[in-house]
């Protein structure tokens, strides 16, 4: 059996808070393998005024941080008190199978990642036809789905033809991508 790369890592995790309930971070030396939106508190609980900086903070694992975990912490703390500002910020390296190479998925998301600003939206149709296969908007979904770093590679920025937000985190998460577009939107309104 081959062994890849990623199988040879020391993975670390990381837990913060933030204002979407609990993130968890998983990374090794060579770049961020993971970022997962736990989804601890429901929507009904959860306070959407609360101060985007305030409410953001490592909870648990910051030992064992590596310095690609470290880079992906404060460029999260970044997103969450000033998302206009992470354009000009370096993203932490990747180190997940899903972000190298030339597979579809890849490039989709790479071509989301390079293309699609904060604050900006691009349909499923629209992020096929930049990928080089107009055809392929339902892989365009698969490929979100199967995105290993949200909020680094900004799946929530993709929407529907119709203009409505579709779904996050297969319908679990649809408040969260309403959320997180309208944090990109009050850019500079503070």
């Amino acid at each position: 059996m081959k062994r890849t790369s990623q199988s040879l890592c020391t993975q670390r995790a990381v837990s913060l808070e933030s204002p979407l309930g609990q993130i968890q971070v998983s990374g090794c030396k060579n770049g961020v393998h993971t970022i997962q939106l736990l989804m601890d508190v429901p929507p009904e609980v959860r306070s959407d005024n609360a101060s985007p900086s305030s409410t953001f903070s490592v909870s648990d694992g910051q030992e064992e941080m590596s310095p690609e975990l470290q880079h992906c912490v404060v460029w999260l703390q970044a997103y969450f008190s000033t998302p206009w500002t992470v354009g000009r910020l370096p993203l932490p390296a990747f180190h997940h199978p899903a972000l190298h190479g030339d597979a579809f998925t890849g490039r989709v998301l790479q071509t989301l990642l390079r293309e699609v600003k904060v604050g900006e939206t691009v349909s499923y149709k629209r992020l096929a036809e930049m990928a080089g296969n107009p055809k392929a908007v339902r892989a365009v979904g698969g490929a979100m789905r199967r995105n290993p770093v949200p909020l680094l590679i900004p799946c929530h920025r993709v929407i529907s033809s119709s203009g409505q937000s579709g779904t996050y985190m297969g319908g679990k998460g649809n408040h969260l991508k309403q959320w997180l577009l309208n944090h990109e939107k009050a850019k500079g309104e503070d």
